[in-house]
C-alpha cells in the first residue's frame, strides 16, 4: 500500500457514511493476516554499490 493512500484526509458528512467508515473498520479488523515466504535471497546495497550496479 502507499503512503500516500494512508494519509489521506477523511471527510465524513453524513451518518451513512460515518456508519460504513465504521463497518469497515470492524470488518478490516477481524481479517486474518497472510503470511508471506520470502523465497528469493536478500542483501542490503550500499548507496555507492547501488551506482556502481545501475552505471550512474
Amino acid at each position: 500500500m502507499a503512503t500516500k493512500s494512508i494519509l489521506k484526509e477523511v471527510n465524513i458528512r453524513d451518518r451513512h457514511s460515518a456508519r460504513n467508515l465504521i463497518d469497515a473498520l470492524e470488518m478490516s479488523k477481524s481479517k486474518k493476516v497472510k503470511e508471506i515466504k520470502i523465497s528469493k535471497t536478500v542483501k542490503d546495497v550500499p548507496k555507492d554499490k547501488i551506482k556502481t550496479i545501475f552505471g550512474a
